[in-house]
């Protein structure tokens, strides 16, 4: 045989001189949960090692984090029912728990990078993405929602902006709202397909941000659907977005490969909370390696065509020197 590809394989340094696809700390965004209160720390139940901060130990999770080189953050705003209404009014209102810890994270840490999710669920007493009437989601007059919120969040400080509401339309409209106030450095990672998947549920368990009735398949995509995908990217890039997103990861490789192929814009993917707690359990259980399995899980989410992965197990695979 003049081909043996196993000669490639041979040896360990030979493995890596040749191994095609890295993970790094600047490949990692680790998103983070807020709560009102102070020296605040609660583990969510579906969601083992990742838990709701007061702004106070926020802080001191964001640092712990800068010094292991992890540098990008999502945040998610756990909202107190009293504080929710159908418009979604707190989610832009200042002083809020949420603006405020923009601000908190910023001033500490100009350095870092702040992603801020833009979206009407956490704040909405129907639990929704939109404004709801009748059972209707109202499309365009949830934009002027998304726009207030996303002003008030550029004001608090963010450097990315990341609506993950489904709304048509809205990545112009806050592109639009952004540049005119005076916000043009202000990034947009758009949520550019996001389906209607089984895989949010520790996430709405931990923010309490399900929805109250019915579902959110009428804005959120068909998990049958990939060429609808290219459709929202094409939208997305020519209404200003910096960067695509596709969420979930693991059942939509598939996704991220089309519109990483199909767009010159950076492509970023969320590995949701329901990928981290199907993993984690199955780790607990001992069916799994777990540095093994969540290198695999990353590797392939940068192979798909993925720069950037929002992942629970950001700081864990620093922390333990997995990459």
């Amino acid at each position: 045989m003049l081909s043996r590809p196993r000669r490639n394989r041979k040896s360990e340094v030979i493995r890596a001189m040749l191994q095609e696809t890295h993970v790094t700390a600047a490949n990692l965004i680790f998103p983070l949960f807020v709560i009102a209160g102070e020296k605040q720390k609660t583990e969510i139940a579906s969601m083992p090692g990742i838990y709701r901060y007061s702004v106070d130990n926020l802080l001191r999770e964001v640092e712990s984090c800068m010094k292991l080189g992890l540098k990008s953050f999502d945040l998610f705003p756990s909202i107190e029912e009293a504080l929710k209404d159908r418009l979604a009014t707190e989610s832009y209102r200042e002083g809020s728990l949420y603006l405020e810890a923009i601000k908190a994270v910023k001033t500490n840490f100009p350095e870092c990078c702040v992603i801020t999710d833009v979206a009407m669920d956490p704040y909405s007493s129907d639990g929704h993405d939109g404004i709801v009437d009748n059972g209707n989601i109202l499309n365009d007059e949830t934009l002027e929602v998304l726009g207030l919120m996303a002003l008030a969040h550029a004001r608090a400080g963010a450097d990315i902006i990341a609506p993950s509401d489904m709304m048509d339309g809205r990545v112009g409209y806050i592109r639009e709202l952004l540049d005119a106030k005076g916000y043009s450095n202000v990034s947009i990672m758009s949520y550019t397909a996001k389906y209607a998947s089984a895989f949010y549920g520790p996430f709405r368990e931990a923010l309490g941000s399900a929805p109250k009735l019915g579902d959110k398949k009428t804005y959120q995509m068909n998990p049958g659907n990939k060429r609808e995908a290219l459709i929202e990217a094409r939208l997305d890039e020519k209404e200003g977005a910096d960067m695509l997103m596709v969420k979930p990861a693991l059942p939509y490789l598939d996704i991220i490969k089309e519109i990483a192929d199909a767009s010159d814009l950076p492509v970023a993917a969320y590995n949701v909370s329901g990928e981290y707690a199907m993993l984690k359990a199955a780790i607990r259980n001992g069916w799994l390696d777990e540095r093994k399995s969540v290198t695999e899980v990353l590797t392939s989410i940068r192979r798909a065509g993925a720069t950037a992965i929002l992942t629970y197990h950001a700081k864990e695979v620093l922390q333990n020197g997995w990459l």
